[in-house]
């Protein structure tokens, strides 16, 4: 496990390596949970101090969020409440973003997300009305709020899209293709937060130069929709060494 040296991680490992050592112990309860955690130790890794940029893929994700966050914000006086609040809905769309398909059945149209770590699934959000652009002297305090967040998420969001095709990039050994059976992001420019609707290529039209730019894909709510590659995220499936 790798993280920077916040001091909840560094209590986190602290607290980690006392289980480890309880169950190590011949006070431990269960042979089966003993045996399996003895072997399975949870080895922590810290990047140097002040040195985000050891950090890889979850600073950027960080260092993304703080420069949207302070283009919106800037020099605007905001509670500790609302901070709190909007901190809390940005952190909710960096966890629900897709980072790689799950292979577990080629039917299935789900990615792994960051909040499969926390919570086991995909993190769910009741969508609020469009609110960016409607006056700030119109709207209540918590609608003020919704609009901060959603305006950060409509920059947010289509940036990410820009990076999953890089990483999609670096990741493989050959160059992107777009073909049969590869599951990718739709972009939409009217999404609400923490929407990332997801298809699967299943059939594609190259034109008379041989280019691909239209595909038809299966989705959760059809099994025929026609999209331009141009409004494709290839999710990034590494090749195996």
């Amino acid at each position: 496990m790798h993280s920077d040296n916040g001091t909840a991680f560094k209590g986190a490992a602290n607290d980690l390596h006392k289980v480890y050592q309880m169950l190590k112990s011949d006070h431990a309860g269960r042979e089966q949970i003993l045996q399996f955690c003895a072997e399975n130790e949870i080895s922590w890794h810290f990047i140097p101090p002040r040195a985000p940029h050891f950090g890889g893929l979850w600073e950027a994700a960080v260092k993304s969020a703080k420069h949207h966050l302070l283009r919106e914000i800037g020099n605007t006086n905001i509670s500790y409440e609302d901070m709190g609040t909007l901190l809390a809905q940005i952190e909710m769309c960096l966890n629900s973003r897709p980072l790689v398909p799950i292979p577990n059945d080629p039917s299935d149209l789900e990615a792994l997300t960051p909040g499969h770590f926390l919570v086991g699934t995909n993190l769910q959000a009741v969508a609020e009305c469009d609110l960016t652009e409607v006056p700030d002297n119109r709207l209540s305090h918590w609608e003020l709020t919704q609009k901060r967040f959603q305006r950060i998420w409509s920059r947010w969001y289509p940036e990410y899209l820009q990076q999953l095709q890089s990483r999609a990039a670096k990741g493989c050994k050959s160059p992107v293709t777009i073909e049969p059976g590869k599951i990718v992001v739709i972009k939409d420019d009217n999404l609400p937060p923490i929407q990332w609707p997801l298809g699967k290529i299943m059939k594609v039209h190259p034109g008379k130069d041989g280019v691909v730019r239209v595909v038809t894909l299966k989705t959760a709510s059809s099994e025929a929709v026609v999209r331009p590659v141009a409004r494709l995220a290839v999710l990034p499936v590494p090749e195996k060494p």
